[in-house]
C-alpha cells in the first residue's frame, strides 16, 4: 500500500531530522566537508522542496488563467475602430486618422501571426546578448520564436539628463508576446517595479536569474528562494556562459598538466519552458493583440478628447463668467449661488451634446443640482470663497465692492464644475448616447480632483485678476498682483 503525505512540514522535518541522524552516524567519514556547510546545504535543500511543493503559478499557468479567444480579440478591435470612427465623424481631416486606420489594419493581421516574439531585457550587463545566442543554438522551435534584446533598463545617466527611456523600453517590451527579464543578483527595487508594471500589463514573462555559475551552490539555491518568495510568479537559473574552470591532469610520469576549460551553458530549464510556450502560441498572439488593441484605442480616445476639451473649454468660460456678472450683481447666498449661478443646467447639456451624453433639460437640472449638493459636502464652497477672499483682501477698493467675492466665486465654481463634468466624460465609453447613467462616486472623485488642481495659488490670483477686471469698472481697476 503507497502512503501519500499531505502535511509538508511534517514530512521536512521528518527528512531534515533523519538528515540530522545520518550527519551523527557518519561524522567520522565526512568531517572534512565541514559540518556547518553540509547544515547549510540540508536547510537550503529542504527549504527548495517545501517551495516547490507550495510553489507560485509559473507563466504558462497565469496564461491559461487569461480568458482570452479569437471572438474576445475581435471585439477589442472593433471598440478601437468605433473610437477611430467617430474622431473621423468630429474632426474630418484630423492628422492622426491614416496612421490610427493602419494600425487598426494591421492588429486584424496580427491575429494570424505564427511567430512568438520574445523580448529579452533587463539592466545592463545581465548577460541578454549571451543568453540570445545560446538560446537560438538551442530551443527546439527557435524557428517559431523570435529573440529580441531591449536597449538597457535602468540607466542612470540617462536618467539625469531627464530621458525617460526605461518607460520607452516598457512600452516597446509590451508589443512582445513574451517577456525574458533577465537579473544576476536578487533584485532591486528598480527591477521589482518594472516587474510589477508588466504584471500589471498581463505581461507573459519568465524572470531568469543569469550567472548564477557565480555564485557557491548555497548562495545560487538561497537567492533564487527569493526570487520565487517575492515574485510570486515563474523564476529560472541559468548560466549562459559560465566561469571557465582549470582541470589539471596527473601524468603517469608525474608530470601535471593544466588547462582552462569551457563548461556548457545551464539553460537546459528554460529551453525547456520556451518549448512548451510555442504550444500556447496562438493564445500569445491573441492576448499580445488585445493589448495592442487596448493602447490602440487609448491613443485614439486622446485624440477625440483633447479635439472635445478644446471645443469644451470656450463654453466653460462664457458660463463662468455669465455666473459671476449674476452674483456680482445679485449677491446671494452660497446656496443659491451652487444652485442657480455656478452650476448651470444649460452648460451641463451644452457639455454634455460635445461629449455625446444627451440630456434632457430635466436631467441637465439634476446632473447641476446634484454636482452643486456633492460641492457643499465636500466644503469646495467654503474653501474657494475663503481662497478668493484672501486674495481680494490684498486691494481695499476690491474687497469693499460686496459683490466682488460672491461674483469671483460662482465664476471659479463653474469652472471647476465644467471642468469636473469634462474629466467625468472623458472617463466613459465613446459614443454613449444617453446621460442618465451618472455614478455618483465617481463624480465626487473627480470634483476633488478638479478642484485640487485648481487651487494652487498662482492660478487663483490670475483667476481673481481676471474675474475683477471683468466685474468693475475701468476707474476701480488696480494691479493685484506685482
Amino acid at each position: 500500500m503507497v502512503v501519500k503525505l499531505q502535511r509538508p512540514i511534517l514530512v521536512g522535518g521528518l527528512g531534515l531530522s533523519f538528515s540530522l541522524w545520518m550527519l551523527q552516524s557518519w561524522h567520522d567519514s565526512i568531517v572534512q566537508v565541514g559540518e556547518f556547510g553540509l547544515l547549510s546545504a540540508l536547510a537550503v535543500g529542504g527549504g527548495l522542496w517545501l517551495f516547490q511543493k507550495n510553489r507560485p503559478k509559473d507563466s504558462l499557468d497565469e496564461l491559461d488563467g487569461m480568458v482570452v479567444d479569437r471572438a474576445t480579440v475581435e471585439s477589442a478591435i472593433a471598440k478601437t475602430e468605433t473610437v477611430i470612427n467617430q474622431l473621423a465623424q468630429e474632426v474630418e481631416n484630423h492628422t492622426a486618422l491614416e496612421a490610427l486606420r493602419e494600425q487598426v489594419a494591421q492588429l486584424l493581421l496580427e491575429l494570424d501571426r505564427q511567430e512568438i516574439k520574445v523580448a529579452v531585457t533587463g539592466g545592463k550587463s545581465v548577460g541578454k546578448s549571451t543568453l540570445i545566442k545560446v538560446l537560438k543554438e538551442n530551443v527546439e522551435t527557435r524557428n517559431l520564436v523570435s529573440l529580441e534584446e531591449t536597449a538597457p533598463l535602468f540607466r542612470e545617466v540617462f536618467r539625469e539628463a531627464g530621458d525617460n527611456s526605461d518607460a520607452a523600453v516598457l512600452a516597446e517590451v509590451a508589443k512582445s508576446d513574451f517577456v525574458l527579464f533577465l537579473t544576476n543578483s536578487d533584485l532591486t527595487d528598480s527591477e521589482f517595479q518594472a516587474l510589477q508594471q508588466l504584471k500589471a500589463a498581463n505581461q507573459p514573462r519568465i524572470l531568469v536569474l543569469n550567472k548564477q555559475d557565480q555564485y557557491l551552490a548555497d548562495e545560487s539555491a538561497s537567492v533564487l528562494l527569493s526570487l520565487k518568495q517575492r515574485m510570486q510568479g515563474n523564476v529560472v537559473a541559468t548560466a549562459a556562459s559560465p566561469t571557465p574552470i582549470k582541470v589539471r591532469k596527473h601524468e603517469a610520469d608525474g608530470s601535471v598538466q593544466e588547462w582552462m576549460e569551457q563548461p556548457a551553458p545551464n539553460i537546459q530549464q528554460l529551453t525547456q519552458q520556451l518549448d512548451e510556450l510555442v504550444q500556447q502560441g496562438q493564445r500569445l498572439v491573441w492576448l499580445t493583440t488585445m493589448r495592442k488593441a487596448g493602447l490602440l484605442k487609448a491613443e485614439a480616445k486622446n485624440w477625440l478628447n483633447g479635439t472635445r476639451r478644446d471645443r469644451a473649454t470656450p463654453i466653460i468660460e462664457q458660463y463662468q463668467w455669465i455666473a459671476a456678472a449674476a452674483a456680482f450683481a445679485n449677491p446671494v447666498p452660497a446656496l443659491d449661488i451652487i444652485a442657480t449661478a455656478a452650476i448651470n443646467a444649460q452648460m451641463v447639456m451644452d457639455l454634455g451634446n460635445i461629449y455625446q451624453q444627451k440630456f434632457s433639460l430635466e436631467q441637465a437640472q439634476t446632473v447641476a443640482v446634484t454636482m452643486g449638493s456633492l460641492m457643499l459636502k465636500l466644503g469646495l464652497v467654503e474653501l474657494s470663497t475663503k481662497a478668493i477672499s484672501t486674495v481680494l483682501k490684498s486691494n481695499a477698493v476690491t474687497f469693499v465692492a460686496g459683490g466682488v467675492v460672491q461674483g469671483v466665486s460662482a465664476a471659479y465654481l463653474t469652472r471647476v464644475a465644467g471642468l469636473s463634468l469634462v474629466e467625468y466624460f472623458q472617463q466613459q465609453e465613446i459614443a454613449i448616447d444617453s446621460g442618465t447613467g451618472l455614478n455618483l462616486e465617481n463624480l465626487r472623485q473627480t470634483l476633488q480632483k478638479v478642484f485640487q488642481q485648481n487651487q494652487q495659488i498662482g492660478f487663483l490670483q490670475g483667476f481673481v485678476k481676471q474675474g475683477v477686471k471683468r466685474l468693475l469698472p475701468e476707474v476701480q481697476q488696480v494691479e493685484l498682483v506685482k
